[in-house]
């Protein structure tokens, strides 16, 4: 009997570290050095021979946003399972990070406002310690550990292509940075982590094999993010998280403060649709102040901005189903966004990345020869991470005024249940921490319709009417 989707999710998010691994290949060939593609570098290290990364930014990306990475300067979040997935593959990152500058720990504890309200569940469990940095902070720390490495190495160039041989991929090209003829490397297995914007498509089509299908939902996300510095004569908040769910009488809208290295806080404001923030400081200041909690407000107003403020815009949230190809070439492999892209206000994105390494690593691990046919078992392994991450993202954007589906079957129920859980989390420990589990990818979807959990959301719920 095959495992359920839940089962195979509890697996590959486990905090185990794997046995030793036996070597299965001579080359890997990685293309683009994103969080994706760093940590397929990683578990490939344990499998290959040599590792090589092929990048085209040439920024170490300490100092900033990479320039492959357009978002990289707005709010990141690293989910509670991506922290697991780093000190799997890394022991010790965590403490590596804070003695790199991460904050050590929080000066206050971490707020979420829903519509305004505070959520007072009390903690059913002691916190962990979570790890809060900038984006380019915490991929600059994954970038050293992987290229440190003694079988792993990095080229910077722009990926040009494939080369095939019968009926699967041999090797990659790459046109090296400042050179004009392209670089043929043969690999027994190349990934593709390029990102959004990966050309792995074309490349296929252009070689008789077929496009994998993209699914999309337009969410038109806009983002406005500026940095301060930290200062508790001004607010001694930490993790601040306010989110306004789109009704008749209001706009949906995000919001977001965490402290971050160098005793700085990121300010984050997001709209949807026509809600435009913009690069304008006293815009920004007066979204901070008028359409979200005091800490904002605080902040914006009272506090040192340093440098300006940055926007982002997403129009949709895509997946790309190879598992749902008749054709696959053998050896070839693709991870994080050139995979699925959600909407990035639930922070799935690196923690989806972190998992697909964790699928990469079960996939080299399933027998002697792994990679003789296509990676379907690999593919199969990821789309129970993609559609776990896509489920709660676009569940949660299907509401929004301006997105008109398509609705998944049974939509009207789950919404309704959803909407007890979701009631019931504001002050109850037990459906709090069992909703958190779930949104920060710790478990599976599936673990919020225990009947138990439910009925006693329902309750709650209810007595609160009366």
């Amino acid at each position: 009997m095959s495992p359920s989707p839940s089962q195979l999710f509890a697996e590959l998010t486990t905090s185990e570290r794997p046995a030793a691994a036996e070597v299965v290949m001579g080359r890997a060939v990685v293309l683009g050095a994103s969080m994706a593609g760093l940590m397929a570098a990683r578990v490939l290290s344990d499998h290959a021979d040599e590792v090589l990364v092929v990048e085209r930014d040439e920024s170490e990306a300490d100092g900033g946003p990479r320039p492959g990475v357009p978002q990289g300067s707005q709010v990141h979040a690293l989910l509670s399972a991506g922290q697991v997935q780093l000190e799997r593959w890394f022991p010790g990152f965590g403490e590596q990070a804070v003695a790199a500058g991460a904050p050590e720990k929080l000066t206050a504890p971490p707020k979420m406002f829903i519509n305004g309200q505070l959520r007072t569940a009390p903690l059913l469990h002691p916190p962990k310690p979570a790890l809060i940095t900038t984006r380019p902070f915490l991929e600059a720390l994954v970038r050293r550990l992987t290229l440190a490495l003694p079988n792993v190495r990095l080229v910077h160039g722009r990926a040009d292509g494939l080369v095939f041989d019968g009926d699967r991929v041999t090797g990659a090209r790459y046109v090296p940075t400042g050179g004009a003829e392209p670089v043929t490397v043969p690999a027994d297995l190349v990934v593709d982590g390029m990102g959004r914007s990966s050309r792995l498509s074309d490349w296929l089509e252009e070689n008789g094999w077929p496009r994998p299908p993209m699914r999309r939902m337009p969410i038109k996300l806009n983002y406005a993010t500026a940095l301060y510095e930290r200062d508790e004569n001004v607010s001694r908040a930490s993790v601040v998280i306010s989110q306004v769910t789109p009704a008749k009488d209001r706009v949906a809208r995000i919001g977001g403060i965490n402290s971050v290295e160098d005793n700085r806080w990121i300010m984050l404001v997001a709209g949807y649709d026509d809600d435009r923030p913009t690069r304008d400081v006293e815009d920004f200041k007066a979204r901070c102040r008028d359409h979200f909690p005091t800490e904002f407000g605080e902040i914006a107003q009272h506090g040192r901005m340093i440098g300006d403020v940055v926007t982002y815009h997403q129009a949709d949230s895509r997946r790309r189903d190879f598992d749902r190809l008749d054709r696959l070439p053998a050896g070839l492999v693709a991870a994080g966004d050139a995979v699925a892209s959600f909407n990035p206000i639930y922070g799935q994105g690196m923690t989806s990345a972190m998992l697909h390494a964790s699928c990469l690593s079960a996939y080299l691990r399933s027998g002697p020869s792994p990679l003789d046919g296509p990676a379907w078992a690999y593919f199969r392994l990821v789309r129970v991470i993609v559609d776990a991450a896509w489920q709660l993202s676009t569940f949660a954007d299907i509401a929004l005024p301006h997105v008109d589906g398509p609705y998944p079957r049974g939509y009207r129920v789950t919404k309704w249940f959803s909407d007890q859980m979701f009631r019931a989390s504001m002050t109850d420990p037990v459906v709090n921490h069992a909703l958190n589990q779930v949104v920060t990818m710790i478990e599976h979807p599936s673990s919020l319709a225990r009947p138990g959990l439910l009925l006693r959301a329902i309750r709650l719920n209810l007595s609160r009417r009366n």
